[in-house]
């Protein structure tokens, strides 16, 4: 698992390599996350925006920003979670992400969180240091 915190808002990441969903004969990889929101703080927050950054085994860069996540704005009172899964596809064994999600308070503050940089490895992609 991997786990950042920003201004008391905790992510976690969780990804799953789905054989069933990839055809590697094909170059086609697909990964699940499930990620995890909670909010440690003492103020109301909604999450607004995501930004990701992807990142397959050759090197090449996507961004992709948008709206919410899995169609949701939530809203996360104090001790609240908010978990959701999604996928990603590659075309290659291996890759990585990271991202930030744009929150904001009660009080129309606007600021970034972190989502921590998490690694997509199938079994085809295992590295190995040289």
């Amino acid at each position: 698992m991997y786990r950042a915190v920003t201004r008391q808002i905790e992510v976690t990441v969780e990804p799953n390599f789905l054989p069933e969903r990839s055809a590697p004969d094909r170059q086609e990889y697909f990964w699940s996350y499930t990620i995890a929101i909670t909010n440690l703080g003492n103020e109301t927050v909604q999450l607004q925006t995501r930004h990701w950054i992807i990142t397959d085994g050759t090197g090449h860069r996507q961004n992709i920003r948008g709206e919410g996540v899995v169609g949701e704005q939530p809203v996360l009172a104090p001790g609240e979670r908010f978990e959701y899964t999604s996928g990603v596809p590659l075309p290659t064994a291996s890759g990585i992400m990271t991202g930030r999600y744009q929150m904001v308070t009660e009080s129309g503050e606007r600021f970034e969180i972190e989502v921590p940089t998490f690694s997509l490895d199938s079994p085809d992609g295992k590295r190995t240091l040289n």
